[in-house]
């Protein structure tokens, strides 16, 4: 091998290693830059410019949240959302920023539920952050800690290991605001009870500093299990909330309890439910017999009406409950014993 020939491979040899180095402090410089850097650039200068955010599983569970001037609510069941909770993921998709770059290939997605949510089997969520002009898109998967998740931004091959670790659920149930109405038993003069099953009956406190209700008509021979016994009823509407909502169906055959709570200010709220399944379903509308009570039952009816709401059983049975429930149980009759007769 002659000199020349040596030399040409000594400095081939010494470029390949150069590019090398190259190629190598390239990369490290790129993922200096990368760590640190936003996920969704411009959605942290934009986040009150926002004015829709959907959510959507693989499976067709999706959430659609709206903001019309200052208000949200849930597309799905024409309620008002939960404005709390969404602002805080809203900020947390602004300040999202990557940890590191994890996979590139399309088959290890499902790994770190980052697949695209086509397919029922898809564990991700993807979240779409809409403002006038623009669109932010983003597949929300798996947890990687406490503090960390991975994500991938739609349209792009690169997940990341991202934080905040974000949790958004597509059930537009967890999107609701979930306070419903609170009437404080305090504020309950009267309470008239029409179950759909059992009798009829009325839970009275003419005035305030009374210190029991009275209830009335009470079968004959019967009493009440204490002063107290009507209390929980008065108190049935304090800061009810609903676990769901749906439109206000056409009434059908199903037997519904009426209840009608009346304050001392002149505001009516009638109560109507039913069972549906497992479900205790109400309804509420609002009136006012005097001027006081104008704007409550306005208020009222304007957030209410033409809804049905799901709540807890245990608050259905309070609002509903039977007369037997009040009362002692009757006295067992006593048994008569005959002597033994002397043959």
């Amino acid at each position: 091998m002659t000199a020349r020939r040596v030399a040409l491979l000594f400095i081939a040899a010494l470029a390949v290693v150069g590019f090398a180095m190259w190629i190598a402090s390239t990369r490290h410089l790129e993922r200096d830059k990368l760590a640190g850097d936003l996920v969704l650039p411009g959605l942290e200068q934009a986040v009150n410019a926002v004015t829709e955010m959907d959510l959507i599983k693989g499976d067709g569970t999706r959430a659609t949240l709206k903001k019309d001037n200052a208000d949200w609510s849930v597309g799905e069941r024409g309620w008002p959302a939960d404005t709390s909770k969404l602002r805080k993921l809203v900020l947390d998709l602004g300040a999202l920023n990557i940890v590191e770059e994890k996979t590139r290939q399309p088959a290890n997605y499902p790994q770190l539920g980052v697949e695209d949510v086509t397919a029922p089997q898809a564990t991700g969520t993807r979240i779409e952050a809409v403002a006038p002009g623009r669109t932010w898109a983003l597949i929300v998967g798996k947890s990687s800690s406490a503090k960390s998740g991975y994500v991938r931004v739609v349209g792009t091959p690169q997940s990341l290991l991202a934080a905040p670790l974000l949790a958004p659920d597509a059930d537009p149930r967890s999107w609701l605001d979930h306070a419903l109405i609170d009437l404080g038993g305090e504020q309950v003069r009267e309470v008239a009870e029409h179950p759909a099953q059992g009798p009829a009956y009325t839970a009275t406190r003419v005035k305030k500093d009374e210190p029991a209700f009275t209830v009335s008509p009470l079968p004959k021979g019967r009493v009440l299990t204490g002063p107290a016994a009507a209390e929980p009823i008065a108190g049935a509407l304090g800061m009810l909330t609903l676990d769901d909502v749906q439109k206000a169906g056409v009434s059908g055959d199903t037997p519904r309890s009426h209840a009608l709570f009346s304050t001392y200010d002149g505001l009516e709220v009638e109560v109507t439910g039913h069972k549906d399944g497992a479900r205790s379903l109400i309804a509420i509308s609002a009136h006012a017999t005097g001027a006081q009570s104008q704007s409550a039952a306005q208020k009222l009816t304007a957030r209410l009406m033409g809804h049905e709401f799901e709540i807890p059983d245990y608050r259905y049975a309070a609002i509903f409950k039977p007369l037997e429930e009040l009362l002692q149980k009757p006295a067992e009759p006593t048994k008569k014993t005959g002597g033994v007769k002397a043959r």
